[in-house]
């Protein structure tokens, strides 16, 4: 028994793979960026702006006037307001940073595939240059109509 408890302890040989009883979930490793992406759209747009600017006009409204005394949660200095506020940029922040991080690693691979694809078409058009050139040597040294007319006139 405490022969297979050493032997389980060793690190230097590889012990037996254990079964787990947790189910393993297959996640998409990009499904995050891609809400991140999403989610950096969806603020950036009229919809969300002017929706925004309404719930805070109603909040203030609602805590100042319109609601009864004894229903209005935020009053006039509005901490809660500003807790939800504060709350909702801190998760805004970092998922447009990473919206903005994959949106330069996609622009990098492109740009890298631009430069590879006008390398090689520099080079084709380098190539096909020197075959025009070559072909337009070689049909100068090629006998012409004209000249072998000459020649066959000649003799």
């Amino acid at each position: 028994m405490a022969r297979a408890i050493r032997e389980a302890e060793r690190l230097d040989m590889p012990g037996r793979r254990r079964r787990s009883t947790i189910p393993t979930i297959k996640v998409d490793r990009d499904a995050f960026g891609k809400f991140a992406e999403a989610f950096a759209r969806f603020m950036g747009t009229a919809r969300f702006l002017f929706g925004m600017t309404v719930v805070i006009i109603l909040w203030l409204l609602w805590n100042v006037a319109l609601g009864p005394p004894q229903l209005r949660f935020d009053p006039y200095p509005f901490i809660f307001l500003t807790l939800i506020l504060s709350l909702q940029a801190s998760y805004a922040a970092p998922l447009i940073l990473l919206a903005q991080n994959r949106t330069e690693a996609r622009d990098r691979v492109a740009l890298e595939q631009d430069r590879e694809q006008a390398a090689q078409s520099r080079a084709d058009m380098d190539f096909l240059a020197r075959e025009i050139a070559g072909l337009r040597m070689s049909v100068g040294e090629l006998a012409t109509r004209d000249y072998m007319r000459s020649e066959v006139r000649a003799e």
